[in-house]
């Protein structure tokens, strides 16, 4: 009875609350954003021509989350670059994925079996910021629902929604790979892996919140084990497969189009009427085949005048 109590639920989710995230966690956590940064076209070039530029999109993807939400409590955006650790942490994973010798450390990180592990890691490390995030907003905001899951989804996902200042400072603009675009709620648009993650990361906002608040009747470190494994699970399965589809794919296919409409409707209206004016859609089509046919009719018709008239 001692042993199953000590492996009770609640006591194994206090005691993965309480594991310290630095360094081995936020170590794990920096090489993949790092890694993400390295995939992004033309990342490899601005390291070799424009290093501090580099740094600093790396330092974006490392700590975005915590410049949003400062930016949303009013606090100051810099305060978190005062964690010398984190930063010196952070910019030696940098320079070791970008300009180690043969890629050696690159080739290490990205072979699949450390990468899932790394992975795995990093979800670990999200759902932590997201709950520290509704925690921290909630000591500022009591009541202020709407602000505690917006500074728990920016935690959770802030380089991502912050994606467009980090392209600036790389030299590329484009608008619409912003993240909330991609957060269509209709599958037949939906982008599942960049914005998995974000909307994850929304969700779990959400659901830290209720907690928070006291709604949703489970403790924190409870919610923060059975969260973290959904999100270890998903993400490390979509990894291994590479997939791009979305955990809530299923969910969303039947909840959105009673809530909020049919897209594929609006879509076919669109093409349709684009069709009636641009003449690529089927009514085109249509439209030219009598066109053709009365060309085909007259030509035949001055014919046979022409016959009559020999």
């Amino acid at each position: 009875m001692e042993l199953l109590s000590a492996l009770s639920l609640g006591e194994l989710a206090l005691s993965f609350s309480r594991v310290p995230l630095f360094p081995v966690f936020d170590l794990s956590y920096f090489i993949v954003s790092i890694l993400y940064l390295k995939y992004e076209p033309g990342a490899v070039e601005l390291s070799r021509r424009h290093p501090i530029a580099s740094w600093l999109c790396a330092m974006l993807h490392c700590f975005g989350s915590y410049i949003l939400a400062d930016l949303l409590l009013g606090e100051p955006l810099i305060d978190y670059f005062s964690n010398n650790s984190s930063i010196l942490l952070a910019s030696a994973v940098w320079y070791l994925i970008f300009f180690c010798p043969l890629d050696l450390f690159y080739k290490c990180v990205c072979f699949l079996p450390v990468k899932l592990i790394f992975v795995a890691m990093k979800e670990v490390v999200r759902v932590r910021k997201i709950a520290v995030g509704i925690h921290h907003a909630h000591h500022h905001y009591h009541h202020g629902w709407f602000i505690m899951i917006a500074t728990g989804w920016v935690k959770g996902s802030g380089v991502a929604l912050m994606s467009n200042f980090e392209q600036l400072l790389r030299g590329v603009w484009k608008p619409e790979t912003n993240e909330i675009l991609h957060m269509s709620l209709y599958l037949p648009v939906m982008t599942a892996a960049p914005s998995s993650p974000t909307k994850a990361s929304l969700y779990g906002a959400i659901l830290f919140t209720l907690q928070q608040t006291r709604w949703l009747p489970v403790s924190k470190a409870s919610l923060i084990f059975i969260f973290t494994m959904f999100m270890v699970s998903c993400k490390v399965f979509l990894t291994a497969t590479h997939s791009h589809t979305s955990p809530f794919d299923a969910l969303e296919g039947y909840i959105c189009p009673v809530l909020f409409g049919s897209a594929c409707g609006g879509d076919h209206h669109h093409d349709n009427h684009g069709g009636s004016h641009g003449g690529g859609g089927p009514g085109a089509q249509h439209s030219a085949m009598p066109a053709k046919s009365k060309e085909e009719l007259s030509e035949g018709s001055r014919k046979k005048k022409t016959k009559k008239a020999d």
